[in-house]
């Protein structure tokens, strides 16, 4: 091993525990946020310091969660391979990273995008890193329902951002993820039920079993459908964003059914994956959506 390849290895030890796919569809959706904030382009200053910030806060709350979740992860196959377990970083190592990451972000926010985003992404970030993973998540199985509001800020933030207010639609943007993380995790949560027993996490199919974890995801699925209509209800968005919704949620719906009438962990997994590629696609739509009735002529 060379000398440049060991600070490599630790650069990317420091990288996994910042859990970059689970901030990269934050940073995705907080963007999206900000673009739907104004009819036109947002300014690319608010743009690119507002994302730097948020996705640097992100990644500290994910380096303080795999800090507090350490012995948990040892134990479960598809977190024990991640650097704290493994011993390849120290607490003492995480907890600095976490705080000069988390602040840095934050200070980017206050001076160079605006006090309010700074201080609804500090929400987020003691939510999700104190509220959700050390209060929440071993006290309830419904640690992911309530602990799911921080997960729903990346769109408020980037509207805020841009805006400097926390309007109506970006509420909505809102609402649809809290609606959608019940049913994106409880999938995951099913086909890993034994390993969350094993940690003692009493996650929904560990409390209530797997019968009603699938009955739940199934009347979350048909909520979220619901719930995605609201932005063309309200004249936020128009018909193109109309069709993907009822397409992309019939799916949903119908994966979830599926896993009610015929269970099996390949169902869960499937349905799984396709909620991340559901949200990435609806808040796309969104976006598209968004700039046809901006610069289109055809009314959509």
């Amino acid at each position: 091993m060379t000398a440049l390849t060991l600070p490599q290895n630790r650069l990317r030890r420091f990288l996994a525990l910042t859990k970059p796919r689970v901030v990269s569809l934050i940073v995705f959706t907080a963007v999206i946020g900000m673009f739907l904030a104004v009819p036109g382009l947002p300014p690319i200053h608010a743009v690119v310091f507002g994302t730097l910030g948020i996705a640097l806060v992100a990644g500290a709350a994910a380096a303080i969660n795999c800090l507090v979740e350490q012995k948990i992860d040892a134990v479960m196959a598809r977190t024990r391979n991640r650097p704290l377990p493994r011993g390849e970083i120290s607490a003492r190592e995480t907890l600095l990273f976490a705080t000069a990451v988390g602040c840095a972000g934050l200070v980017i926010l206050w001076l160079e995008v605006n006090p309010l985003t700074m201080w609804l992404t500090l929400a987020t970030f003691v939510g999700y890193a104190v509220i959700y993973t050390v209060l929440l998540k071993p006290a309830t199985p419904q640690n992911i329902v309530i602990g799911g509001a921080s997960g729903a800020m990346p769109p408020v933030l980037g509207w805020a951002a841009v805006a400097n207010d926390v309007a109506p639609e970006a509420l909505i943007l809102f609402l649809i993820i809290f609606v959608w993380t019940p049913p994106h995790f409880w999938s995951l949560a099913l086909y890993r039920a034994k390993e969350y027993a094993k940690a003692e996490l009493p996650m929904l199919p560990v409390t209530h079993g797997p019968a009603y974890t699938r009955l739940q995801i199934t009347l979350y699925t048909v909520a979220l459908f619901a719930v995605t209509l609201m932005p063309f209800a309200i004249r936020m968005s128009g018909w193109i964003y109309l069709g993907a919704a009822v397409g992309l949620g019939a799916v949903f719906i119908g994966h979830a059914v599926a896993m009610m009438r015929r269970y099996s962990d390949r169902l869960a997994r499937a349905t799984f994956r396709y909620s991340i590629v559901y949200l990435a696609t609806l808040f796309s739509a969104l976006l598209i959506d968004h700039y046809i009735r901006t610069y289109g002529n055809d009314g959509l």
